[in-house]
């Protein structure tokens, strides 16, 4: 396996952002798709002579053509916070040191570089129009996730065993694509298969369980939303993210997982409590 962040800045042994499996050269026999680009991720713009633009620069001296999602003030004094490949960086305000790994406010006992990712991920989970996910979804749902699946992932196809479980708990799934062999590979083909279907529920539902999808094309978003798996640091699928855009530990059984929104839910408002006093 191959460390995401390791590839991308090609200096440091940056862990936890590593794929299930390298993605693999373009198939040349794979039919072709007109799929949706991947969206530009337009540069945070800095001051020029600023502290931010001096940590822009060091990360760029370790690769010119890194995407930078974020850049501000880091809660640590002295330093920058720099988001990376869905990692968290704290860059000195000098430019000449950096520091991987979470930040941990005692205190508040909270995680703030996850805080931070949390509010990328919301970001980038907007520019997905629920039109170009597959829902599976309760009358009233009590919580809606985000999940990014693959067809071919033992632990995705679990997960959509138990969907009416999941709705059951008063979740609703809204899947988006990422195949985890990577763009052009035969993965990649079953899922617009799936994303191109006319019935795009029951077509998902059959790929996971082995039996034949038609093959496709038609205008897709499975390279879009591949692209937003990568930006918010998805290190394998199963993916479940959180109305709150916190990133749960892999596939979680219905009830467990309505028991860990219960509980963000449960602390958001007691935040909310505690900042309104």
């Amino acid at each position: 396996m191959k460390p995401y962040l390791l590839a991308v800045l090609g200096a440091f042994s940056l862990s936890a952002c590593a794929q299930t499996d390298s993605p693999p050269a373009a198939d040349p026999a794979a039919p072709a798709s007109a799929t949706q680009p991947a969206a530009t991720a337009s540069a945070p713009k800095v001051e020029p002579g600023s502290a931010d633009e001096r940590a822009r620069d060091a990360i760029r001296k370790l690769n010119p053509h890194i995407r930078i999602e974020h850049i501000d003030a880091a809660p640590l004094a002295g330093f920058r916070e720099v988001i990376v490949g869905g990692q968290t960086l704290y860059v000195s305000d000098d430019g000449r040191y950096m520091l991987q790994g979470s930040l941990y406010d005692m205190d508040a006992k909270r995680d703030l570089s996850e805080a931070s990712l949390a509010g990328l991920r919301r970001d980038l989970l907007k520019t997905i129009p629920v039109k170009d996910r597959i829902v599976f979804s309760p009358p009233n749902p009590k919580y809606t996730v985000a999940v990014f699946t693959d067809v071919e992932c033992g632990y995705c196809r679990k997960l959509h065993s138990q969907i009416d479980d999941y709705n059951r708990e008063g979740i609703a799934v809204q899947y988006l694509a990422f195949p985890r062999m990577g763009l052009g590979s035969a993965d990649f083909q079953k899922m617009v298969n799936v994303w191109c279907a006319s019935d795009r529920k029951q077509a998902l539902t059959d790929a996971k369980n082995d039996r034949r999808v038609p093959t496709r094309n038609c205008t897709n978003p499975v390279t879009m939303e591949y692209d937003v798996g990568q930006r918010i640091g998805l290190a394998g699928t199963p993916l479940i993210v959180a109305p709150d855009g916190t990133a749960m530990p892999g596939y979680m059984p219905p009830k467990e997982l309505r028991a860990a929104l219960d509980k963000l839910a449960a602390r958001a408002t007691g935040a909310g409590a505690a900042g309104s006093r």
